[in-house]
């Protein structure tokens, strides 16, 4: 019999044992190497059997265990002990507090998914844990941040591979109470709800669940409620399961009631309201309307003051370098919702202007949730050097006239939370050779601080317990029960091992390995010096030409030629990643470049001395130095896909054949001492810059400091200076097309010129109804290219009004002085000139000589 309703018993714990509620109730137990084995301790195969997840762990003890446990005065003592070390974390001051000058009081982080720990499964893929290890660096850090989400009741979906190889999905229920989250509720103690009013007189109800990580709340907001029609409930039943309007409920749940969310938490905890807001992609793009709607309604300002204030306050992250990676939603379908009364007093017209694509070659007849995203935050980012040269790229048309390469969208490099990630093996190992301190800090290039057998031996001891996983994966995924002799050999901890594992779409090429079946099985059964290749990775359950990849893969790894070297693993997640990422040698990436926006799973493998082998793409195209693993060359000059494909797939087999094969298998006294010599390469280097404490370090400095300066600076005078900065906006729009540059003279430059030579220019500039301070007259000058156009680190001087207006033009004159030698070139522009602007081209409005 099947039960209609499931839920979780907790124990009673007894007064000493009254911390482990603490201690399970908040997920830094998931990255805290003591509290987890305090937990696994108290029975080693439950632990494994329920998941390892401390709060499903108490419920499943047993009264009698738990009693037996009281009595233990170690046992209880190591609680004592977890419990202060976590208090001390909690309280105390960390990088956060140190940081001088101004700073933000509270940030909202905005993410449709989190990938905290495996027994939590709210991502689906790098989205989800990138904003995971966002979380859980802003608590190390002690960064006043606040993560806003959905919570699914069936999550992602659980993976098997049938016996024909096909993609099968499950969706088990989750209970919210047996992880470990509580219900946020108001001083009398009833749940805290949030309402969305809808078209057609439906209302949209949510409770909300709070998950502790670290010092930083995770609220969670759940339609599962009575408020709800049945309609309304399914609403967060599963993580990107549907599309049209289910999906829209998604993203306005939690973009809308994400704000009404954090303004109920902020209430009820006392902390401040947040100056900054931060939307992870374009899912949450909604909650900048919900901020306007509340200035206007609340705070008085109209319509363009309200625009100015959330975006100076807004940070907005592209996480996609595709078009198909956007949500877009049917223009008519959105403005039903914005006609319902869900945004009080906000214009509908002008705000879903927002979202629309209104460029040359754009559908109007559609929403862009990364349109609304960028037209939102006024401070924007990609999440690699690489991927933000792809962004101003394809986002470059809503700032016309503005070069590609001047499109105000930064980059910040994603990173990985090094002590989620990092192998228990090799934690202990570095710490004991360098103290319990941050990874940034290891230099395992020392061979006096860890010798060269001590590091090869964590890394064989790290690949056995991959092998170990891999095989009872194997066995447990069969139909009939019964184990194979054949498991036993599956894959060796002696032999070269690649790993490949992330979400299935095509472009990610999960078969490119496939291109050659021969000569892959060549590689893979060589008698000498064999290889082995194990994989993982999801299709979206809607996709079927990704699951039509994984279904080829594992055709190919059934074949009795080289089963035992190449296995697909099912249910790749958190917890299968562990164990994947420091069990191999070599993690494998070939995505078609310029496509992988990061790809931070290369960063999870390096950190546990894994050498990349990858196309320059994402952070690999930063970062790869020659000695951190291998380029895969990328077949830019080939004329059609399978011609790349041949070429890039043979450039991929030549690397493993010629290099790394022969360096690994390259010993001395039983030690690949050349390989150890990369492999401590990449942990010192990559350790400085990999790691996720970077990445919010950078967040904090580039983009958080400054737009809380710009909030905090737009509301001074009760708002008086949004309200100017909206008019000032308005006014210099209205009179840029008259803005014009009637000439440019130069002078003090023979025609040979040589460095320490002046340029004086002077430009008249036609204003027409702007002043002087209006505006900012500009030489940009540098080096040239061929096409006589300025390279892209060129340099700007601003040029000064030389006096009044003659005959309605202004004269601008400036003198430089010639330090940039080679070909140099130089052009003159006017754009808007204004303190609180982040970009001299951010209205897209610039004007150049005729």
């Amino acid at each position: 019999m099947k039960a209609i309703r499931t839920f979780t018993v907790r124990p009673v714990l007894s007064e000493s044992l009254a911390p482990l509620d603490r201690l399970a109730s908040n997920w830094r137990w998931s990255w805290s190497r003591a509290t987890h084995a305090l937990f696994a301790s108290m029975d080693p195969a439950l632990w494994e059997e329920i998941g390892a997840n401390p709060a499903r762990m108490l419920g499943a003890l047993g009264q009698d265990r738990l009693d037996e446990l009281a009595r233990d005065e170690g046992f209880v003592q190591r609680v004592r002990e977890e419990d202060e070390r976590l208090t001390a974390y909690l309280d105390g001051d960390r990088w956060f507090q140190q940081l001088e000058g101004e700073k933000p009081a509270h940030i909202a982080y905005f993410s449709p998914e989190f990938g905290v720990d495996g027994s939590l499964p709210q991502y689906s893929g790098g989205l989800g844990i990138l904003a995971g290890d966002h979380l859980k660096s802003a608590s190390d850090l002690g960064v006043p941040l606040t993560g806003v989400g959905l919570f699914y009741r069936a999550g992602y979906f659980r993976q098997s591979i049938g016996d024909d190889g096909w993609q099968r999905e499950s969706y088990p229920l989750l209970d919210p109470y047996g992880l470990g989250l509580t219900l946020l509720r108001d001083a009398d103690g009833s749940p805290v709800e949030i309402a969305l009013d809808l078209p057609g007189d439906r209302v949209l109800h949510a409770r909300v669940w709070v998950a502790d990580i670290g010092r930083i709340p995770l609220l969670l907001l759940d339609s599962e409620t009575p408020s709800n029609s049945d309609e309304m409930r399914r609403v967060t039943d599963r993580l990107y399961g549907g599309g049209g309007e289910h999906r829209l409920l998604q993203e306005l749940l939690l973009g809308v009631g994400g704000v009404r969310a954090v303004r109920a938490w902020c209430a009820i905890t006392g902390r401040p309201t947040p100056d900054v807001y931060h939307t992870n992609e374009g899912h949450a793009g909604f909650q900048g309307l919900e901020r306007m709607s509340e200035l206007i309604t609340h705070d008085g300002l109209d319509y363009d003051a309200a625009l100015a204030q959330v975006r100076a306050s807004t940070v907005f992250t592209t996480h996609t370098p595709v078009p198909a990676g956007i949500d877009r939603f049917p223009r008519d379908l959105i403005a039903d919702f914005l006609a319902s009364g869900l945004f009080q007093n906000l214009d509908a017209g002008r705000a879903i202007a927002l979202g629309l694509e209104t460029w040359e070659g754009g559908d109007q007849g559609v929403f862009n949730m990364a349109v609304l995203g960028l037209h939102l935050g006024q401070h924007a980012n990609g999440v690699s050097v690489l991927h933000g040269e792809v962004s101003r790229g394809m986002f470059g048309m809503l700032w016309p006239g503005v070069d590609t390469d001047e499109v105000p969208i930064t980059s910040i490099t994603n990173g990985v939370h090094a002590p989620t990630w990092v192998h228990p093996a090799l934690k202990a190992v570095s710490e004991q050779a360098f103290g319990d301190a941050h990874t940034d800090t290891h230099d395992w290039t020392d061979r006096e601080a860890v010798s060269d057998a001590e590091l090869w031996g964590v890394r064989q001891h790290m690949k056995g317990e991959l092998v170990a996983e891999a095989r009872r994966r194997v066995a447990a995924s069969l139909s009939n029960g019964h184990r194979p002799a054949w498991i036993d050999d599956l894959l060796d901890p002696e032999v070269l091992t690649i790993g490949f594992a992330r979400r299935v779409p095509t472009y990610k090429r999960l078969t490119l390995m496939l291109r050659d079946p021969e000569r892959l099985t060549k590689l893979l059964t060589d008698p000498e010096r064999p290889v082995q290749i194990v994989i993982g990775g999801k299709s979206h359950p809607a996709d079927d030409s990704g699951k039509i990849l994984i279904q080829q893969l594992v055709r190919f790894s059934r074949d009795p030629k080289v089963r035992g070297r190449i296995v697909f693993l099912p249910d790749y997640d958190i917890t299968l990643a562990k164990d994947l990422y420091p069990g191999c040698d070599v993690w494998l990436n070939n995505p078609l470049r310029p496509l992988e926006a990061c790809g931070t799973s290369g960063m999870k493998a390096a950190l546990n001395g894994v050498l990349n082998l990858s196309i320059l793409d994402g952070w690999w195209d930063e970062w790869y130095d020659g000695e951190n693993g291998w380029a895969i060359p990328t077949a830019d000059t080939a004329s059609n896909d399978e011609e790349r494909d041949d070429a890039e797939a043979s450039a991929l087999y030549d690397l493993i054949e010629h290099q790394l094969v022969p360096r690994f298998y390259e010993r001395e006294g039983g030690i690949p001492l050349r390989w150890l010599q990369m492999v401590r390469h990449t942990m010192t280097e990559l350790g400085k810059k990999a790691t996720s404490d970077r990445m919010v370090r950078d967040y904090v400095q580039r983009l958080y400091v400054p737009a809380a300066a710009h909030d905090v600076a737009l509301r001074a005078g009760d708002f008086a200076e949004a309200r100017a900065l909206a008019t000032f906006v308005a006014r210099v729009k209205d009179a840029w097309s008259r803005v014009s540059i009637a000439g440019v003279d130069s002078s003090g430059i023979p025609s040979q010129a040589q460095a320490g030579d002046s340029l004086e220019v002077s430009a008249a500039v036609r204003l027409d109804g702007l002043s002087p301070d209006d505006v900012a007259v500009e030489l940009a000058y540098g080096r040239t290219d061929e096409d006589d156009r300025l390279a892209r680190d060129h340099s700007v001087h601003r040029l000064s009004p030389a006096g009044p207006a003659v005959d309605g033009v202004t004269t601008f004159t400036g003198t430089l002085p010639l330090a940039v030698t080679g070909t140099f070139g130089y052009t003159v522009r006017v754009v808007p000139s204004h303190p609180q602007l982040v970009s001299p081209v951010e209205l897209g409005l610039v004007t150049y000589p005729s």
